[in-house]
Parts: C-alpha cells; structure tokens; sequence
C-alpha cells in the first residue's frame, strides 16, 4: 500500500473522483424525500411510512458504522470505497424492482450498511491526500457531491419519477454509482491510513485518546443539527402541498433553489469558514433556524418559500462542511477512521431521528406543524455550539 499521497500540488482527480461518489450516495439516502407521495401511491402505504424509510436507513447507519468500520480497518481504502458503492448500485437496483414496502426496506437496509463504511473512508480519506493548510478546500471539494446531489441529483431524480415513475429514478441512481466505483477504481490513488507507533511509544486504546472529548461534542452538535434539519426536511414535499399550497410539479423546484443556494453556502465554507471558523459556525445554525421559523411564519404565502429556501439551502451547504472540518482537525491520526465513523453515525442518528420525529408530528399536528420542532432544534445547537466553540477547537490542527 502506497504512503499518504502528499505532492505540492494540489490532488483535484482524486478530490473530484470522491465528490462523484458522494453524490451517488447522497441522491441514493436522499431521493425517496422527493418522492415520497408517489412511492406511498404505489405500494398502498402513507406518506409517513415511506419518511420512515429515512429513519431506518440512518438506523442501519447508526448501528452498522462504527462495528464495520473497524472490523475493516486493516483494509486498502480504495478497495473498500469501491466495494460498498457497488453494494449502493445493488441496493437501488433492489428498490426499483421492489414488488411491495417491505422489500424496499430492504433495500434501504442494505443501503444503510455499505452508507456507514462509505462515510468512515470517504470522510478520512482527504486529509491523507493534503496537508494541513489545504483540508478546509479539500473538504470543500469533496463535500461539492452532496451539495450537487441537492441541486441536481433530488430535484432531477424527482422530477424524473413524477414523470416517469418513482423506480426508474432508483434504477438511474443505481447505473451511476455503478460507474462512479469504476472512476474511483481508476483514478482515487491508494493511501496508507494506518499509523506506525514511533520509537519507544506505545499503543493507547481508542477510548483513552486525548482528543475524544472535542470529538464527542463534535458529534453531539452533528447530531442535533441534523436531528431538527431533517424533522422538517424529509417531510418538505407534503408540507409544501399541504401548506403553502403549491402544486406538487413546483417541489422539484424548491429543492433546485435550496440545493442551488447550498452551492453557495459550500463555497463560502472553504472562504470564510476558513477564515472565520466559529463566527461562520454558529451564525449558520441561527440563520437556518430563523429561516425554517420564517417559513412557518409566512406559510400562508407561496412567494416567501422560494426565497427563504434559498436562505435555508445556503447555510445548510455550509454546516455538514465546517463539521466535518472540525471533526478532522480535533482527532489525532490514529483516531479518524473512527472518529468519521462516529461523525457518519451522529449524522445519521439526527436524520434518522428527525424523520421519525417528524413522521410524529406529521400524523399528530398536520403538515403545518413539522416545521417548530425544527427551529427548537437548532436554537438549541446554535446555544451548544457558541458554549463549547473555544474548548472544541483549542489546539486544532491548523
């Protein structure tokens, strides 16, 4: 296995390669969100069953990520990226061609256990690829497929099932991450994630490193941000019929704006963020709360939700960025494997959570209520967030 590929210039093949591959998989966890009326329509089931398919997707995620991780540790990376987004491939195969509910839970099972390894490897992987000085644009760069999967893969693969039908976008998810494995065979360079003991040190097990603490409140303000995000965001389709009343061909285009503005939002992660990493942090996570109150505010208004959308898909572009930055700054080598994987699971235990949560208040309150769990959430991450801000990043790798 090759050294940690560390050359003056600046590795864009291998950083866009892995962005690829994040967009796969982020349409793959994402696109029943979009779809989520037409998927019920067909298999006879509501449309809060089908938003738990996000929650049992997280909860695979949640209970998989952390055992598998390091059961694979000894693992060339890049064989271990390629082989999970095959099990991706075959995971929306199986959804398209799923005859009923349960089979498509299935599937999202199956999806869920490669999605906690992917995470894990793909999330470490750009710090062996850069020095220190170029992490925060290196996760930029990667962090640009998730941003894509929400300007074009969701809206693009909604749009795509309301006219053509909800299994031909999971086929069409299935087709490119099949070939996204083929492109990180061929040009994501292997690297050496396993760090030798130096002369006279000796082993410490993972649970007694220094740095776990900054790295637990890491995960804990991952998991609250995406615990409110995702109490609202998995059910924005119904709310936005329902609600604002628009009519359902207008969804794709809201979730074109909000993944459009999220562009924006990545962008400034690798600018300001860099510059001002906790300002840009914390005034995230208040902008997208009082964005979310905004749309609950005016919801009897249809012009409003195009524009606050934007607001809200900005600052939701910038935050999964500066989290992940924070994470990879805060750990020690020895522990980012598995403090990704820890990330991965805190990420996925907030959506998987927020969807359930929401599926609650959908069936108890109506859709017009989904969005004030939400904004609670986040007025709670932004108080956590500006407490522990300091602690978190004293002594950060710079």
């Amino acid at each position: 296995m090759s050294a940690p590929v560390r050359t003056g210039g600046f590795p864009w093949p291998a950083l866009l390669v892995l962005a690829g591959a994040i967009f796969s998989c982020t349409v793959s966890e994402f696109l029943p969100t979009g779809l989520l009326p037409d998927i019920a329509r067909e298999l006879n089931v509501s449309q809060a069953q089908v938003g738990l398919l996000v929650t049992i997707f997280a909860g695979t995620v949640v209970v998989s990520a952390a055992p598998l991780t390091a059961l694979t540790r000894r693992y060339s990376r890049r064989a271990l990226i390629v082989t999970v987004l095959l099990l991706f491939a075959a995971s929306n195969l199986v959804a398209a061609l799923a005859p009923d509910y349960t089979v498509l839970v299935v599937a999202r099972v199956i999806a869920g256990l490669a999605h906690g390894v992917f995470w894990a490897v793909a999330g470490a992987y750009p710090v062996q690829l850069v020095t220190g000085a170029q992490l925060n644009k290196a996760i930029a760069v990667t962090n640009m497929g998730s941003t894509a999967a929400f300007v074009m893969g969701v809206p693009l693969g909604t749009a795509l099932g309301q006219a053509l039908g909800w299994r031909l976008a999971f086929a069409s998810v299935a087709v490119t991450v099949a070939v996204l494995a083929v492109l990180v065979r061929l040009l994501l360079p292997p690297v050496e994630h396993r760090v030798p003991l130096r002369t006279g040190e000796i082993a410490i097990p993972v649970r007694r490193d220094p740095t776990l603490p900054a790295v637990v409140v890491v995960c804990v303000l991952t998991l609250l941000i995406m615990l409110g995000q995702h109490s609202f965001y998995t059910y924005i389709a119904p709310w936005l019929i329902e609600v604002p009343a628009l009519d359902a061909a207008a969804v794709p285009t809201v979730l074109l704006l909000y993944g459009l503005a999220g562009a924006v939002g990545l962008l400034l992660a690798g600018t300001i963020g860099r510059r001002y990493p906790s300002g840009t942090f914390v005034g995230a996570i208040i902008v997208a709360g009082g964005a979310i109150v905004s749309l609950a505010l005016t919801a009897s208004w249809q012009w409003p939700v195009f524009v606050l959308a934007l607001v809200w898909g900005a600052t939701m572009g910038l935050l999964p960025t500066l989290l992940q930055t924070r994470l990879l700054r805060v750990a020690s080598p020895r522990v980012r494997d598995v403090s990704s994987a820890f990330l991965t699971t805190s990420f996925n235990v907030g959506i998987g959570t927020g969807a359930l949560a929401g599926a609650a208040v959908l069936e108890a309150g109506g859709a017009i209520a989904v969005p004030w769990p939400a904004a609670v959430l986040l007025a709670l991450s932004a108080v956590v967030a500006f407490i522990t801000d300091r602690r978190v990043m004293r002594g950060a790798l710079r």
